[in-house]
């Protein structure tokens, strides 16, 4: 991700970004350009949103892909996930992001993983909604699952088989790692190799 030079204010980025052609990112005050996606993060991100629309469908939860920003700590951070699910409906109401996510999922690349795994994942923890934070790895079939328990902490459950099984209890879903990964050509890019 690369900042823009200037601070920001929450209200003069949502008018930028509303006019920008690159999606960024918002981070007390910096805007950061996003990078576009591999084969195998967007066909896991689409697997997945396409699994959970059809899921949810009538419920009044709602889907979104990496197109839809959340708001966190009333628009001091704004960030794009890979595939959120709100439940609020006060969510429906602002057309521009979400600010009541249940659910949110992220699909690991090598030049995002630390930040996923440390800065967001901590701003994310901000979100009084937040019932389940998913990490994807696009290299291999891992997936990581933090969910909140009732006192408050964090809880970790790792799955490391194309044989195992995606629960995600906030919306009462589960399925196999093969729909999850149907089609997933996993990315084999050196680390090295990749821009950041």
């Amino acid at each position: 991700m690369i900042a823009a030079p200037q601070f920001l204010s929450p209200d003069e980025y949502l008018t930028l970004e509303a006019q920008s052609d690159i999606r960024h990112e918002y981070l007390d005050g910096q805007a950061y350009a996003m990078a576009g996606g591999t084969d195998a993060h967007t066909t896991i991100a689409l697997n997945l949103a396409s699994e959970l629309r059809s899921h949810l469908r009538g419920t009044g939860c709602r889907v979104f892909m990496s197109d839809m920003k959340v708001q966190i700590n009333q628009g001091t951070k704004f960030f794009y996930p890979d595939v959120m699910v709100t439940c609020d409906p006060g969510d429906r109401n602002q057309p521009l992001y979400k600010s009541a996510p249940c659910l949110i999922v992220e699909v690991l690349s090598n030049s995002t993983e630390a930040f996923d795994r440390g800065r967001k994942f901590a701003a994310y923890r901000h979100l009084d909604s937040l019932r389940e934070y998913v990490l994807i790895s696009a290299q291999q079939p891992q997936v990581d699952i933090f969910r909140r328990s009732a006192a408050d902490q964090w809880i970790l459950e790792s799955y490391e088989s194309i044989e195992a099984e995606l629960v995600l209890e906030t919306v009462k879903y589960r399925a196999g790692f093969d729909r999850l990964y149907e089609d997933v050509i996993f990315d084999q890019t050196p680390p090295e190799l990749l821009e950041i």
